[in-house]
C-alpha cells in the first residue's frame, strides 16, 4: 500500500537539494549562533544541528570526519565547533538548540517564520527576555512573578548570574535614558541650508501676491487712505 507516515519534511526539494539546504543553515548557525528562516526549515535544521553538537562532544576521529562532512567550510568553523561549542555543551545532556516562532518576515508572504539559535549562547533570546523582564520589574518597583523567577533559574543554571545582572543593568539604563534631555547641535551646513530655504520662501511669498493687490496697495498709499484698524 502506497503512502504512510512521513519521517521528515521534504521542503519541496529532492534529496540532494534538501541536504544542501540544511547543511547551509547549520553552517550559518555555527557561525552566527542565531538565524531566522521558515518554521519548517528551522525544525529540520535543528535535528542536524543537534547531531552536529553530539558529534563534537564525542571528539574522536570518526565524529570529526562526520562533522567535517556536514559543515560547508570546516576549515573555518570546525575549530569553533570543537572548542567553544563543545566546551559549552559538555555538561548538558541534550537540547542544545531552540526554535522560537516569530512573525512573518514579509508582509506579502505570511509563511510561518522562526528563529533557530543555540541555547546559552551570546544571542539567546530567552536569556534576553528574562533580563528585560527583571529590568521592568525593578523599574516599576514590583516583585517578580514565580514564572519569571523560574525562567531566571533556568537561564542562569549554566551561564551564571553575573552576565544576567549586566544585561539587566543595560536594559535599565536604556529605559531610563531620556532622549529629550540631549541637546541637539546644529551643524554649520544645516544652518546655511535653513537660511537658503528661508530666503527662498520669502521670495516665493512675494511672487505669489497678485499684481492687482500690489497696485491697489500702492494707490491707497498715495491717496492717504488706509483700512480701518491699521496704522501707517
Amino acid at each position: 500500500m502506497a503512502g504512510g507516515t512521513v519521517k521528515y519534511r521534504h521542503l519541496s526539494r529532492n534529496s540532494s537539494a534538501r541536504m544542501a539546504l540544511l547543511r547551509g543553515l547549520v553552517t550559518q548557525l555555527v557561525q552566527y549562533e542565531h538565524i531566522q528562516t521558515t518554521y519548517a526549515k528551522a525544525k529540520e535544521a535543528q535535528r542536524m544541528a543537534e547531531k552536529l553538537i553530539t558529534l563534537a562532544k564525542k571528539n574522536n576521529e570518526p565524529s570529526r570526519r562526520a562533522a567535517q562532512g556536514i559543515l560547508y567550510t570546516p576549515n573555518v568553523h570546525l575549530p569553533k565547533l570543537l572548542g567553544e561549542l563543545r566546551t559549552r555543551y559538555l555538561p548538558r545532556e541534550g537540547g542544545y538548540t531552540r526554535v522560537v516562532r516569530t512573525e512573518s518576515k514579509n508582509t506579502y508572504d505570511q509563511g510561518e517564520s522562526a528563529i533557530l539559535e543555540f541555547v546559552d549562547g551570546p544571542k539567546d533570546s530567552r536569556f534576553m527576555m528574562a533580563a528585560k523582564t527583571l529590568a521592568r520589574d525593578r523599574l516599576l518597583g514590583r516583585v517578580s512573578t514565580p514564572l519569571t523567577l523560574k525562567n531566571v533559574q533556568k537561564v542562569t543554571r549554566l551561564r551564571g548570574e553575573d552576565e544576567l545582572e549586566k544585561m539587566v543593568r543595560r536594559f535599565m539604563a536604556l529605559d531610563t535614558a531620556d532622549p529629550d534631555t540631549t541637546p541637539e547641535v546644529e551643524s554649520p551646513e544645516a544652518a546655511k541650508m535653513a537660511a537658503r530655504e528661508s530666503a527662498a520662501v520669502q521670495k516665493m511669498a512675494g511672487d505669489i501676491v497678485p499684481d492687482s493687490v500690489k497696485k491697489a496697495a500702492g494707490e491707497s498709499g498715495r491717496s492717504g487712505w488706509w483700512p480701518m484698524g491699521t496704522k501707517r
